[in-house]
């Protein structure tokens, strides 16, 4: 990813609040179905870590992203924010043939 484009995503993770959070069971098959709902839906979330120290906090960040196929944008204290591009959400709708009025005699 483009450090720019990173940059762009950082200022709009800014205002988010954090949709997902581990707790004390850590990254459950559970919580890896929520992430991946929650990219699905908004491509760019914020996820808060809990109860780990500085080096499980990255393990854990860096396991996301891989099974996840999403970049990490940005790390700060316990909340990571994670994006993947969601190429359905940019798929142009498709263009229905526009029916001509018809003419009364």
């Amino acid at each position: 990813m483009e450090p720019s484009q990173k940059r762009k995503l950082r200022s709009q993770a800014h205002s988010l609040k954090p949709v997902v959070m581990l707790g004390n069971q850590g990254l459950t098959d559970n919580v890896q179905s929520e992430i991946n709902q929650a990219l699905n839906d908004h491509e760019l979330i914020k996820i808060r870590i809990a109860g780990a120290d500085k080096e499980d906090r990255n393990v854990i960040a860096q396991t996301i992203c891989e099974k996840q196929g999403a970049d990490l944008i940005q790390e700060i204290g316990h909340i990571i924010a994670v994006y993947r591009k969601n190429p359905d959400k940019h798929k142009k709708p498709s263009k229905s043939p526009k029916k001509s009025p018809k003419k009364k005699p």
